[in-house]
């Protein structure tokens, strides 16, 4: 997994690599400039493209100044640079870079406090006023400029970070920013593009090498770690020859009440479909002719044989469309201990009773979505709050606590926070949880331990949502995502 560095530990990484390689900074701005444009050329590449390069006085605005001078080089035509100077001071990089653009025909045109903006002509905006460097809400001149800005309604993009943009801990609702469309941001994503608050100040980011030393940055303290598809294949295990079904354990699904029968179904399917090798189902007798006819590979178990049966099952999960038959969670957690997963209405019944919380056997996996979170652990105003007091919880509990949203974060007993990339909001609709409970079951009965459970069932479940996005869906249903897994799952195979 990659380390996601804060802007500290990014100016740490930066020193380092000039130090060891050894290569100037003036140098590391250039092969940062040379990667940002490549990925810019990608996204725009027309050359008649009119751009608007607005540069601060640090080191991100001379990462600009020779951002609008390579794009030049390239044969970009129509590009003109701003200079925000609010501030007396400026660095030795910005200064050299703001005098080779000298030497080129891109004109300049330089803004002191409190002067008037010009018009904006331009198709693009290229945004490296302040970057990773602000540690404080803009304010004065530079607020002002950003609402000029954005009030151009020009396609943005931002060198690193979007001016505005706090990179570590709580993004505040009331702080302005720029908004970028686009974000090319140097070696390692920020933490706050994962936070739902973001989508305020950026659309997507793209990620290009720079040269850093990977090594050196992997062995900075972090609790936060981005999941990568060689997690995934390393986690993985292939099926061997002279494997039965007896080899990839037995679910458990208790769920689906009267009228909620579709979450169980889809969460036994997503169970077959993940590979385990059987599959149960503790449901309302009402929804055996749905479960018989949708999924006749599933066995059923009703809840008077559940207490003898229980130690036939690998893993259980519970909770999807559970109804109020979720009051037999109590009896649940009595029986003996084995890996569970607790969703949807077993989470409703733990936040009416959170003294069962303490019951739930150990490194289990809980699965709520926001709604779910707060009504569990109490209210919060942002989701940097709400990830702290998921780190403390799965800490007290020792429990995992997959917080679900467009990046999931998987929280860990130990405090460490694996975040998973995949998945689109294509599949932002009814079912999606129903199906990740069913996955994440589906690997722990087949032996996984609960921490590669989480990472491999986060990211096939999303890797399946993504495929089907890229096959031309606009909307990936819960059903859908089901038949796919076994596509994403084969896709490890190479």
């Amino acid at each position: 997994m990659k380390t996601i560095m804060t802007a500290a530990q990014m100016r740490e990484a930066d020193r380092h690599t000039i130090e060891q390689t050894p290569i100037t900074s003036l140098d590391l701005m250039e092969n940062a400039s040379l990667a940002f444009i490549a990925a810019f050329m990608q996204l725009y590449p027309d050359k008649h493209t009119g751009i608007l390069v607005c540069c601060g006085t640090g080191n991100n605005g001379g990462d600009g100044l020779a951002i609008a001078r390579l794009l030049q080089s390239q044969g970009y035509d129509a590009i003109a640079v701003w200079i925000a100077r609010f501030s007396d001071r400026e660095t030795d990089d910005f200064a050299a870079n703001l005098s080779r653009l000298h030497h080129t025909p891109i004109p300049i045109t330089e803004f002191f406090p409190t002067d008037e903006f010009a018009d904006i002509r331009q198709d693009v905006i290229i945004d490296a006023l302040l970057g990773s460097g602000l540690n404080k809400p803009l304010d004065g001149d530079w607020l002002r400029l950003a609402r000029h800005l954005n009030k151009a309604q020009c396609q943005t993009v931002a060198v690193d970070v979007p001016s505005g943009l706090q990179t570590d801990g709580m993004i505040s609702q009331n702080e302005f920013s720029i908004y970028a469309d686009n974000v090319i941001t140097f070696h390692r994503p920020k933490l706050s593009f994962f936070f739902p608050e973001s989508a305020r100040a950026m659309a997507r980011f793209h990620v290009v090498d720079i040269g850093l030393d990977d090594d050196f940055i992997e062995h900075l303290p972090t609790t936060y770690r981005l999941v990568e598809a060689a997690d995934v294949q390393q986690i993985y295990r292939h099926r061997k020859p002279f494997s039965h079904k007896g080899t990839y354990g037995h679910v458990l699904v208790i769920a689906g009440n009267v009228n909620t029968m579709g979450a169980a179904l889809l969460a036994c399917g997503a169970s077959l479909y993940a590979g385990a090798g059987l599959t149960s189902a503790t449901i309302s007798p009402e929804g055996l002719m749905a479960l018989n006819t949708r999924y006749p590979e599933v066995m059923y178990c009703n809840w008077e044989q559940l207490p003898k049966a229980w130690n036939r099952f690998d893993a259980v999960a519970i909770g999807p469309g559970l109804g109020q038959a979720r009051n037999n969670l109590k009896t649940i957690l009595a029986y003996p201990s084995k890996p569970l997963v607790l969703d949807a209405d077993a989470l409703i019944f733990l936040s009416e009773n959170p003294k069962l919380l303490q019951k739930i056997p150990k490194r289990s996996i809980l699965t709520p979505h926001m709604k779910e979170f707060d009504r569990l652990f109490g209210p919060h105003s942002s989701w940097w709050d709400r990830v702290q007091t998921a780190k403390k919880q799965a800490a007290a509990l020792e429990l995992i606590i997959i917080l679900k949203n467009r990046y999931t974060f998987i929280v860990l007993p130990d405090g460490n926070v694996a975040i998973n990339p995949t998945g689109n909001p294509a599949m932002a609709s009814g079912g999606t949880g129903d199906v990740l409970t069913g996955v994440l079951v589906s690997f722990l009965a087949q032996g996984y331990l609960p921490l590669e459970a989480a990472i491999l069932g986060c990211y096939l479940h999303g890797l399946a949502g993504d495929r089907l996005r890229n096959d031309g869906m606009a909307v990936v249903p819960a059903t859908r995502i089901i038949k796919e897994l076994p596509y994403a799952i084969a896709s490890l195979h190479t």
